[in-house]
């Protein structure tokens, strides 16, 4: 059992911020407030989910910093008093028995020393990774002896030097981290909102860059598609009707067996695919709700526009319930009562009910999956390197332990296509561990050491 640590922020419903609001010097210290004329806030940052990031109190004529939602007000890391407060809710969890954490946002902890306009961008080259990032969470976790659990830190728009440095275990501050580049090969110009089909080199680019680099670094990623902040991976890389279930597995395969630590989201090992809404009023989301308006009233979006550029990037897209069945509310809760969010009604056979009577379900692909790394040590402790760099079409990599290799191939396309191998004699002669388009079927190996790769398919032969 891991539990979610946000230690960024407090809601402004916390008795901490409530006492703050009420004056108190000890608890407006726990926050970021600075005075200022209630027209002008201290700073032109710019909040990640739209509009400033400071608000204005007219009680305390002051402002407060939030990087996110103005009812989140972040913390003051600098105030050694903040600090101790949550060692203490870790310490609290720890002799409950829980068993990991995972920090939220823990490299925009530390703040600058001087708030100054940005005129460059939205302000967070001045809080991301910190001055004092690696001081702070070496010392949280060394001072709660946290050091031999497994932890792991949520990196918005981090480095691979600053990953390297939070994960390798010379440095004693997480097991890993989750960096998020890879999901943002689709944005174009790197806005969010602005919608590209997916570069499917930079994907290749950046996979290979990060697991290379925190392999020659001694650090440890947290390999991943999906989270509650991201659109359904099957929407966006894969095919949600022909091949659905070959994508699906596609995508799970090549994650799966890379080095790092896996993680599944639910619903993705079901093949569940976005909300697909069509009226604003179906979302929950007030990141979404923010830009529907900024879309339309700032960027000159047509209402049709900025619904599909949330159709296709809204994070209620992995908000919705686990589908357990294919009834009128997939079992989350019973038809005569309406869920917190709007269901989708799109691919209602990717239910747990379903699939886990299927072996060739996602799910049941899934379950592979995690069998092998059990089995396979070379999976988990094997070195990485990739190869067919040129091949857009394909994601081609090989782990190996000094005694075997591990070639895994997976077709990220709706076409069939063919991808280099290293020695097609050996390829041949492996054995195939598993294959997206199932355990009867075998990608074809070409005289020219070369492999024929059907649609969405992904193969792992070992060798």
């Amino acid at each position: 059992l891991m539990f979610d640590m946000v230690f960024n922020h407090t809601s402004t419903e916390h008795e901490w911020f409530q006492k703050a609001l009420a004056g108190d010097p000890k608890y407006q210290a726990y926050y970021i407030f600075r005075d200022g004329d209630p027209d002008t806030p201290p700073t032109n940052w710019v909040s990640k989910f739209g509009g400033s990031a400071w608000a204005y109190v007219p009680s305390l004529k002051k402002w407060y910093l939030h990087l996110f939602d103005v009812s989140q007000a972040d913390l003051n890391w600098e105030n050694p008093e903040v600090r101790e407060e949550l060692k203490n809710v870790i310490r609290f969890w720890k002799n409950k028995g829980v068993k990991g954490f995972r920090f939220d946002v823990v490299n925009l902890i530390s703040k600058p020393a001087v708030f100054e306009d940005d005129h460059e961008g939205d302000g967070r080259r001045f809080y991301t990774d910190g001055r004092h990032v690696h001081e702070f969470l070496h010392e949280l976790v060394h001072d709660t002896g946290i050091q031999d659990m497994i932890t792991v830190g949520e990196m918005s728009s981090t480095s691979l030097d600053n990953c390297i440095r939070y994960s390798n275990p010379k440095n004693e501050e997480l097991s890993m981290a989750f960096s998020f580049h890879h999901l943002k090969i689709d944005y174009k110009n790197g806005d969010k909102w602005e919608l590209m089909p997916p570069d499917l080199h930079r994907l290749k680019d950046l996979f290979k860059t990060w697991q290379v680099g925190m392999q020659d670094g001694n650090g440890w990623n947290a390999v991943f598609w999906e989270n509650h902040d991201q659109p359904r991976i099957v929407s966006r890389l894969g095919d949600e009707t022909t091949y659905w279930k070959q994508s699906a597995k596609m995508l799970g395969t090549m994650i799966h067996l890379m080095r790092g630590t896996p993680y599944v989201f639910q619903g993705e090992e079901l093949g569940m695919t976005n909300a697909h809404y069509t009226s604003i009023d179906e979302y929950t989301d007030v990141e979404s709700k923010n830009y529907y308006r900024i879309l339309m009233d700032e960027r000159g979006k047509s209402e049709a526009e900025a619904l599909e550029i949330l159709r296709q990037r809204s994070r209620d897209n992995g908000r919705t319930p686990m589908q357990w069945d294919d009834e009128k509310n997939a079992g989350f809760c019973s038809d005569d009562v309406a869920p917190w969010i709007t269901m989708p009604t799109a691919k209602k056979e990717a239910n747990a009910e379903a699939e886990r009577a299927d072996p060739d379900s996602i799910r049941s692909y899934y379950q592979k999956l995690i069998a092998l790394r059990k089995e396979y040590p070379i999976i988990a402790d094997g070195a990485i390197t990739f190869f067919d760099d040129d091949n857009d079409s394909v994601m081609a990599y090989r782990r190996d332990d000094g005694t075997n290799t591990l070639l895994v191939l997976s077709n990220m396309t709706a076409d069939t296509i063919t991808a280099a191998i290293p020695d097609s004699a050996s390829f041949e002669q492996g054995r195939t561990l598993i294959d997206s388009w199932g355990e009867n079927e075998t990608a074809a190996v070409n005289a020219d050491n070369t492999i024929t790769l059907r649609p969405y398919e992904a193969v792992a032969v070992l060798i």
